[in-house]
């Protein structure tokens, strides 16, 4: 893999497709959204060769719980003739640059990384909803899994899409998933269906692939698709801007003083260049509150000890992907996903934090989507003062009370503090039949 060394760095030549990047870095996030059960960790396994699910609740159940995360590097052979899709090849993060092809006829050529991606794994149960938000601010595009053994649309489905339209996030690719476990007519027959649901939303024109991700079956054409998703502009030069999706301890029971390591942070750069050894601030930081009861934020100031892309240690992280940061702050600050929501980048420049906002040109859906069938259909009613909330800000979500309403700008109070700049996008959710649900 291409060295990186802070000293030769001139971030004015840096791009996302650059060898000195692209080979330990992912450049672009890829969520996997859809209903439950319906393959999307399964599908990053077959991807990328990691299994999202790691934690004891997950295993049990069975289900995504957090935001998954894994990397894959996509390649294809350099020789033309190569037929596709076969020519395209998935491995993991820390492949070489230039692997053999495997193609029959074809292993004596070699292959050229394309793209690396992070795959954002977003759980698909209803009670889960505002995880899946939070993860979909990060995306650049997205998988929609749709299960061929199942009708079409389930209530996530459907409540899933409704999020990514609102988010406005574009290079959709709809997965038709599990059709080993159907009869060919019926799997034409869901093609026709799935075509039909997708027409007037934001996926409309979207492929449809059809695959098996337990058997492997046609996941080269995903990543030939996954070649063709555009790498968005990013902004190399200005200060450094983080968002926190996760935050851990990594220091084991027992650990000794000597060992111990500092809290870790991971997300995805949106602009500037972080690197070893740089002094960050985190905000809103710890929060607290004072005599009065008024709550205060103390920003985190720590500094860079490591940089991850998965296992590929970096010098200096590039925005686009999902990196790994190790800080010198207390572990204890970060341990069990305390700093999600929370903003990282260089001292003095990241945006206000807020306790109260003014939300305009607000767009409530038009009819509930996701909930029980008695309710699918009804109209969303308005905002009314005094109704409480669940607003999802970049990787934030928090719970707010409205204390004004007028057309369509509300002032609603926030039951935790946000760091945001001004025009952010802002989701709300509203609590039907005991669950919070996407209403605009």
């Amino acid at each position: 893999m291409a060295q990186r060394e802070i000293m030769e760095l001139d971030v004015k030549k840096l791009h996302p497709l650059s060898p000195e990047v692209i080979s330990r870095q992912p450049t672009i996030n890829i969520g996997l959204i859809g209903h439950v059960a319906h393959g999307k960790t399964t599908v990053v396994r077959a991807i990328s060769g990691i299994q999202t699910t790691r934690f004891k609740c997950e295993l049990e159940r069975n289900i995504t719980v957090k935001l998954g995360y894994a990397n894959a590097k996509i390649y294809k052979c350099e020789e033309e003739s190569c037929p596709q899709p076969l020519c395209y090849k998935s491995y993991g993060s820390g492949k070489e640059d230039n692997p053999a092809c495997d193609v029959p006829g074809f292993k004596n050529c070699r292959m050229r990384l394309n793209r690396h991606v992070s795959f954002v794994d977003c759980p698909g149960h209803e009670i889960l909803m505002t995880r899946m938000l939070s993860g979909a601010t990060i995306m650049d595009g997205a998988f929609l899994l749709i299960a061929a053994n199942e009708s079409c649309p389930q209530p996530q489905t459907l409540e899933h899409l409704s999020a990514v339209d609102i988010l406005k996030l574009q290079n959709l690719i709809v997965l038709q998933n599990k059709v080993d476990m159907v009869q060919e007519d019926q799997a034409r027959n869901q093609y026709k269906a799935i075509r039909e649901f997708l027409k007037g939303t934001v996926a409309e024109g979207a492929p449809v692939v059809p695959i098996s991700s337990q058997l492997n079956y046609n996941i080269d054409s995903v990543c030939e698709y996954i070649t063709k998703i555009p790498i968005p502009k990013r902004d190399f030069v200005s200060p450094p801007h983080m968002i926190v999706v996760r935050s851990f301890d990594v220091n084991k029971p027992g650990c000794g003083i000597s060992d111990m390591k500092g809290g870790v942070v991971g997300g995805t750069i949106t602009k500037g260049v972080l690197k070893v050894n740089q002094i960050v601030e985190l905000r809103p930081g710890i929060i607290d509150k004072n005599a009065d009861g008024k709550t205060i934020c103390k920003p985190i100031y720590s500094r860079i000890m490591s940089l991850f892309a998965e296992q590929n240690k970096l010098q200096f992280a590039v925005p686009g992907g999902l990196i790994g940061v190790g800080t010198s702050m207390d572990p204890t600050l970060s341990r069990s996903d305390k700093l999600v929501g929370q903003v990282l980048g260089d001292v003095g420049t990241l945006p206000e934090v807020y306790i109260k906002l003014k939300i305009r040109n607000i767009k409530l859906l038009h009819r509930h989507v996701g909930v029980e069938k008695n309710d699918t259909g009804k109209q969303v009613s308005n905002l009314a003062k005094g109704e409480v909330l669940m607003l999802n800000i970049l990787s934030m979500a928090t719970g707010a009370n409205i204390i004004t309403v007028r057309k369509d700008c509300v002032t609603l109070q926030l039951t935790a503090p946000v760091c945001t700049g001004i025009a952010e996008k802002v989701v709300l959710s509203r609590r039907v039949g005991g669950h919070w649900r996407l209403i605009g």
